[in-house]
């Protein structure tokens, strides 16, 4: 029963809407799916290497991003506000062609700023690890495995929606416009994570 509510959980988190799959879905629609396929496993593999430290180490984890939480959270917003400038201002369907899309390696580090990611992360690592030490690193390695197990093809979802969007925005007026609204909801989404995080914090 543990491991059904486990995939039910990674599933649930992976697939459902934030920065992830919002830059996935944007991703696709500017470079097509295989040009995508990078970030996707960036993501992925970085999620899992987070889930396996935090999880491994999870008494210091946690008191740590106790302390940088809100350092991490306040990074973490404006990189996203970055993205979303960017992403708003993307211009035609040949300038997908002569960008680049995210790479492996910055998609996997943006999951340690990224606040869903943590979220996500942490409560795995506090509901599904058990309680004996002894058998913390090998659990670890597990939660992990499963991580990228079921983040792949739920996250493969949100660029594989955005190529087929591609073909519907073929005009230099439908991309610019989608790419607005992307880093509009983008933005919005930096915003309400950063003013909750500053809520938590007792800033505001």
């Amino acid at each position: 029963m543990l491991e059904v509510a486990l995939l039910s959980y990674v599933g649930v988190m992976s697939i459902t809407p934030g920065p992830n799959n919002l830059m996935l879905a944007t991703s696709g629609v500017n470079y097509g799916f295989r040009r995508t396929l990078p970030h996707m496993l960036g993501i992925s593999i970085g999620c899992s290497a987070q889930v396996f430290i935090t999880a491994s180490l999870l008494a210091w984890v946690l008191q740590w991003v106790q302390a940088a939480r809100l350092p991490l959270a306040v990074a973490g917003c404006l990189y996203l506000l970055w993205l979303s400038w960017k992403i708003a201002g993307a211009a035609s369907p040949q300038a997908g062609q002569e960008g680049r899309p995210m790479s492996f390696a910055a998609a996997a580090l943006f999951q340690w700023v990224n606040p869903k990611a943590w979220v996500m992360v942490l409560n795995a690592s506090i509901l599904f690890m058990p309680a004996a030490t002894s058998q913390r690193l090998a659990a670890a390695l597990l939660l992990a495995v499963i991580f990228a197990v079921v983040n792949l093809p739920c996250i493969s979802l949100w660029a594989w929606m955005g190529e087929r969007l591609r073909h519907l925005l073929a005009s230099r007026r439908g991309l610019l416009m989608f790419n607005l609204g992307m880093g509009l909801l983008m933005g919005g989404t930096a915003l309400y994570l950063l003013l909750d995080e500053l809520r938590h914090a007792g800033w505001l």
